[in-house]
């Protein structure tokens, strides 16, 4: 069994793990080999991997170590400790899986968020925040939210009937549309008029320099999710 670790220099007795920074993961061209790939960070870390990933033709399954903020994607999946993970690995026993849709941004990717709604001015906001005191846990978040929510409050109607304007969450998958707020991520053209905007994706701000935007389905991962116990 051969693991590859990214973000973090994991060691086992037992076990055979490479460790990489992510930095280092465009030289790997050899990923399918791995049985297992264990990113450390948050949501952002992990799209980041993705992205880097995502023209390889196998994948192998990820196991996720979250260290962010919120940890939307390990949250949503129930993912184990580590430890836990690994032991399971050591003792030969099976572990679950869960499948998450992988999406396509034009040349980037995201697993469940998307948009240039009030997500984005949260995030860069949250950013300029983070220092000191604020630096980690998610009390810059919390202030974000309070500093905006009148802007979000008298901004948000207009933004959802726009067409430049858009907003996808899926752990919100059973709102399917509203406006331009999606749940479930469809085939889509969205022409924002400008060469060049700003997106949020997964927490991350990218920069887009195309007017249109072409999201789809890109692949599926597998993510280990074995319960505690």
């Amino acid at each position: 069994m051969h693991i590859l670790s990214i973000g973090k220099i994991i060691k086992h007795p037992m076990l055979k793990i490479d460790s990489i920074m992510l930095s280092e993961l465009t030289c790997k061209s050899d990923v399918s080999a791995y049985d297992y790939i264990i990113i450390t960070g948050g949501d952002g870390s992990i799209r980041r991997v993705l992205k880097a990933l995502q023209h390889s033709k196998a994948l192998p399954t990820f196991i996720i170590n979250p260290t962010g903020s919120f940890n939307v994607i390990a949250k949503m999946h129930k993912v184990p400790k580590l430890e836990n993970v690994l032991e399971h690995l050591v003792q030969n026993r099976p572990l679950q899986t869960h499948s998450q849709n992988v999406y396509s941004l034009n040349d980037e990717v995201f697993l469940f968020s998307a948009g240039n709604m009030g997500d984005l001015q949260h995030i860069f906001l949250s950013e300029t925040l983070r220092f000191g005191l604020l630096e980690k846990g998610i009390a810059k978040y919390i202030l974000s939210v309070l500093f905006l929510f009148p802007v979000h409050l008298f901004m948000t109607p207009f933004m959802l009937l726009s067409k430049k304007r858009f907003f996808i969450f899926t752990p919100l998958s059973f709102i399917k549309k509203i406006g331009s707020f999606y749940g479930e991520v469809q085939e889509m053209n969205i022409d924002l008029n400008n060469a060049h905007n700003f997106i949020e994706l997964d927490g991350d701000v990218v920069t887009i320099t195309s007017p249109i935007l072409h999201i789809n389905t890109l692949t599926t991962i597998d993510i280990v999710n074995i319960r505690e116990g």
